[in-house]
Protein backbone atom coordinates (compact mmCIF):
# COMPACT_ATOMS: atom_id res chain seq x y z
CA UNK A 1 0.00 0.00 0.00
CA UNK A 2 1.17 3.60 -0.73
CA UNK A 3 2.34 5.42 2.29
CA UNK A 4 0.17 8.51 1.40
CA UNK A 5 -2.75 5.78 1.17
CA UNK A 6 -1.92 4.54 4.34
CA UNK A 7 -1.73 7.65 6.54
CA UNK A 8 -5.07 8.69 4.90
CA UNK A 9 -6.78 5.28 6.06
CA UNK A 10 -5.30 5.69 9.33
CA UNK A 11 -5.82 9.30 9.89
CA UNK A 12 -9.76 8.91 8.99
CA UNK A 13 -9.91 5.83 11.06
CA UNK A 14 -8.05 7.78 13.89
CA UNK A 15 -10.72 10.33 13.85
CA UNK A 16 -13.40 7.79 13.79
CA UNK A 17 -12.17 5.83 16.98
CA UNK A 18 -11.25 9.33 18.94
CA UNK A 19 -15.38 10.06 18.31
CA UNK A 20 -16.34 6.87 19.32
CA UNK A 21 -14.19 6.80 22.80
CA UNK A 22 -15.20 10.35 23.43
CA UNK A 23 -18.75 10.41 23.31
CA UNK A 24 -19.08 7.14 24.82
CA UNK A 25 -17.07 8.45 27.45
CA UNK A 26 -19.13 11.51 27.83
CA UNK A 27 -21.77 9.98 27.56
CA UNK A 28 -21.24 7.31 30.07
CA UNK A 29 -19.65 9.01 32.38
CA UNK A 30 -22.38 11.31 33.17
CA UNK A 31 -24.49 8.11 33.59
CA UNK A 32 -22.51 6.08 36.14
CA UNK A 33 -20.84 9.37 38.01
CA UNK A 34 -24.22 9.50 39.50
CA UNK A 35 -24.38 5.72 40.13
CA UNK A 36 -21.27 5.41 41.77
CA UNK A 37 -22.24 8.86 44.26
CA UNK A 38 -25.28 6.55 45.24
CA UNK A 39 -23.35 2.94 45.13
CA UNK A 40 -20.92 4.83 47.74
CA UNK A 41 -23.45 6.79 50.36
CA UNK A 42 -26.86 5.15 50.33
CA UNK A 43 -25.57 1.65 52.54
CA UNK A 44 -26.53 1.04 55.95
CA UNK A 45 -25.83 4.16 57.88
CA UNK A 46 -24.31 6.31 55.23
CA UNK A 47 -25.41 9.67 54.18
CA UNK A 48 -28.90 8.85 51.81
CA UNK A 49 -29.09 5.19 53.42
CA UNK A 50 -30.94 3.15 50.77
CA UNK A 51 -29.55 -0.33 51.27
CA UNK A 52 -32.01 -2.51 49.33
CA UNK A 53 -32.39 -0.19 46.57
CA UNK A 54 -28.16 -0.06 46.63
CA UNK A 55 -27.95 -3.90 46.72
CA UNK A 56 -30.28 -3.86 43.76
CA UNK A 57 -28.33 -1.39 41.89
CA UNK A 58 -25.28 -2.79 42.64
CA UNK A 59 -26.68 -5.92 41.48
CA UNK A 60 -27.47 -4.56 37.84
CA UNK A 61 -24.02 -2.96 37.65
CA UNK A 62 -22.29 -6.17 38.33
CA UNK A 63 -24.30 -8.37 36.11
CA UNK A 64 -23.18 -5.60 33.35
CA UNK A 65 -19.87 -5.48 34.05
CA UNK A 66 -19.50 -9.29 33.99
CA UNK A 67 -21.21 -9.60 30.44
CA UNK A 68 -17.88 -9.71 27.88
CA UNK A 69 -18.26 -6.89 25.45
CA UNK A 70 -18.20 -8.71 22.43
CA UNK A 71 -21.35 -10.58 23.81
CA UNK A 72 -22.65 -7.53 24.76
CA UNK A 73 -22.20 -5.87 21.56
CA UNK A 74 -24.20 -8.77 19.60
CA UNK A 75 -26.85 -9.34 22.27
CA UNK A 76 -28.40 -5.65 22.06
CA UNK A 77 -28.32 -4.84 18.36
CA UNK A 78 -31.98 -4.82 18.41
CA UNK A 79 -31.32 -1.51 20.89
CA UNK A 80 -28.83 -0.38 18.89
CA UNK A 81 -30.96 0.07 15.65
CA UNK A 82 -33.43 1.45 18.04
CA UNK A 83 -31.49 4.33 18.86
CA UNK A 84 -28.81 4.62 16.07
CA UNK A 85 -31.04 3.59 13.50
CA UNK A 86 -28.33 1.25 12.52
CA UNK A 87 -26.49 -1.59 13.82
CA UNK A 88 -23.08 -0.96 11.75
CA UNK A 89 -20.75 2.10 11.65
CA UNK A 90 -19.23 4.23 14.23
CA UNK A 91 -22.71 5.85 15.58
CA UNK A 92 -24.01 2.49 15.80
CA UNK A 93 -20.75 1.63 17.91
CA UNK A 94 -21.18 4.24 20.14
CA UNK A 95 -24.14 2.87 21.93
CA UNK A 96 -22.61 -0.57 23.44
CA UNK A 97 -19.63 1.23 23.79
CA UNK A 98 -21.48 3.51 25.98
CA UNK A 99 -23.33 0.76 27.87
CA UNK A 100 -20.22 -0.15 28.65
CA UNK A 101 -18.60 2.40 30.06
CA UNK A 102 -21.77 3.36 32.56
CA UNK A 103 -20.93 0.16 35.21
CA UNK A 104 -17.11 0.50 34.76
CA UNK A 105 -17.42 4.62 35.85
CA UNK A 106 -19.63 3.29 38.62
CA UNK A 107 -17.57 0.86 40.40
CA UNK A 108 -14.45 3.06 39.69
CA UNK A 109 -16.18 6.39 41.20
CA UNK A 110 -17.71 4.22 44.14
CA UNK A 111 -14.20 2.79 44.94
CA UNK A 112 -12.80 6.40 44.63
CA UNK A 113 -15.21 8.31 47.20
CA UNK A 114 -14.83 5.14 49.84
CA UNK A 115 -11.36 5.59 49.99
CA UNK A 116 -11.95 9.35 52.22
CA UNK A 117 -11.01 9.42 55.25
CA UNK A 118 -14.24 8.77 57.40
CA UNK A 119 -13.49 11.51 59.43
CA UNK A 120 -13.40 14.12 57.11
CA UNK A 121 -16.89 12.80 56.81
CA UNK A 122 -17.73 13.54 60.38
CA UNK A 123 -15.58 16.48 60.82
CA UNK A 124 -18.15 17.68 57.88
CA UNK A 125 -21.17 16.73 59.78
CA UNK A 126 -20.47 17.95 63.09
CA UNK A 127 -19.83 21.50 61.20
CA UNK A 128 -23.89 21.32 59.68
CA UNK A 129 -23.27 20.24 56.40
CA UNK A 130 -25.83 18.66 54.58
CA UNK A 131 -25.41 15.27 52.73
CA UNK A 132 -25.56 16.76 49.61
CA UNK A 133 -22.84 19.60 50.88
CA UNK A 134 -20.94 16.45 51.97
CA UNK A 135 -21.28 14.81 48.56
CA UNK A 136 -20.33 18.25 46.82
CA UNK A 137 -17.47 19.43 48.90
CA UNK A 138 -15.87 16.78 50.33
CA UNK A 139 -16.44 13.30 49.06
CA UNK A 140 -15.68 14.88 45.59
CA UNK A 141 -13.51 17.15 46.28
CA UNK A 142 -11.28 14.62 48.00
CA UNK A 143 -11.86 11.81 45.63
CA UNK A 144 -10.89 14.07 42.61
CA UNK A 145 -7.74 12.63 41.98
CA UNK A 146 -8.65 8.85 42.27
CA UNK A 147 -11.84 10.13 40.04
CA UNK A 148 -9.42 11.88 37.67
CA UNK A 149 -7.69 8.20 37.43
CA UNK A 150 -10.16 6.18 37.10
CA UNK A 151 -11.73 7.95 34.07
CA UNK A 152 -8.23 7.90 32.52
CA UNK A 153 -8.50 4.31 32.98
CA UNK A 154 -12.15 4.41 31.35
CA UNK A 155 -11.15 6.34 28.13
CA UNK A 156 -7.58 3.60 27.60
CA UNK A 157 -10.25 0.74 28.05
CA UNK A 158 -12.45 2.50 25.42
CA UNK A 159 -9.89 2.85 22.96
CA UNK A 160 -9.59 -1.07 23.57
CA UNK A 161 -13.44 -1.95 23.33
CA UNK A 162 -13.39 0.51 20.18
CA UNK A 163 -10.81 -1.70 18.44
CA UNK A 164 -13.15 -4.78 19.18
CA UNK A 165 -16.32 -3.51 17.62
CA UNK A 166 -14.29 -3.15 14.75
CA UNK A 167 -14.68 -6.21 14.09
CA UNK A 168 -18.55 -6.40 13.83
CA UNK A 169 -18.25 -2.83 11.70
CA UNK A 170 -17.64 -0.32 14.01
CA UNK A 171 -15.30 1.58 12.24
CA UNK A 172 -12.49 2.95 13.49
CA UNK A 173 -8.76 1.66 13.90
CA UNK A 174 -10.04 -1.49 14.39
CA UNK A 175 -11.91 -2.16 11.78
CA UNK A 176 -9.41 -0.75 9.28
CA UNK A 177 -6.92 -3.68 11.42
CA UNK A 178 -9.17 -5.99 10.30
CA UNK A 179 -10.01 -5.17 6.57
CA UNK A 180 -6.81 -4.35 5.64
CA UNK A 181 -4.46 -5.65 7.77
CA UNK A 182 -6.06 -9.45 8.18
CA UNK A 183 -8.33 -9.85 5.65
CA UNK A 184 -6.19 -8.32 2.72
CA UNK A 185 -3.09 -9.86 4.39
CA UNK A 186 -1.46 -6.56 4.92
CA UNK A 187 0.43 -6.43 7.70
CA UNK A 188 1.84 -3.36 7.67
CA UNK A 189 -1.55 -1.71 8.20
CA UNK A 190 -1.89 -3.98 10.78
CA UNK A 191 1.38 -2.50 12.38
CA UNK A 192 0.93 1.37 11.86
CA UNK A 193 -2.76 0.34 13.99
CA UNK A 194 -1.02 -0.92 16.65
CA UNK A 195 1.63 1.64 16.87
CA UNK A 196 -1.38 4.43 16.53
CA UNK A 197 -3.13 2.44 19.45
CA UNK A 198 -0.34 2.40 21.84
CA UNK A 199 0.82 6.24 21.01
CA UNK A 200 -2.97 7.17 22.06
CA UNK A 201 -3.28 4.92 25.04
CA UNK A 202 0.32 6.38 26.17
CA UNK A 203 -0.71 10.19 25.55
CA UNK A 204 -4.65 9.23 27.16
CA UNK A 205 -2.81 7.91 30.44
CA UNK A 206 0.36 10.54 30.68
CA UNK A 207 -2.72 13.25 30.23
CA UNK A 208 -4.52 11.62 32.98
CA UNK A 209 -1.65 11.23 35.40
CA UNK A 210 -0.36 14.80 35.11
CA UNK A 211 -4.29 15.93 35.88
CA UNK A 212 -4.46 13.54 38.99
CA UNK A 213 -1.18 15.05 40.11
CA UNK A 214 -2.14 18.55 40.05
CA UNK A 215 -5.25 17.94 41.60
CA UNK A 216 -3.66 15.75 44.49
CA UNK A 217 -3.48 17.90 47.34
CA UNK A 218 -0.29 15.34 49.14
CA UNK A 219 1.44 15.73 46.07
CA UNK A 220 1.13 19.83 45.58
CA UNK A 221 1.99 20.25 49.34
CA UNK A 222 5.74 18.32 48.64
Amino acid sequence: MAPDMLVSLLWKAFLQTMYMVAAAGFIGSLIGLPIGIFLATSGKGELFPAPTVNKIVGATVNAARSTPFIILVVAIIPFTRLIAGTSIGTAAAIVPLTIATIPFVARLIETSIREVDKGLIEAARAMGATPFQIVTKVLLAEARPGIILGLTLTLVSLVGYSAMVGAVGGGGLGDLGIRYGYQRFMPEVMLAVVVVLIVVVQAIQSAGDMLARHFDKRTRKN
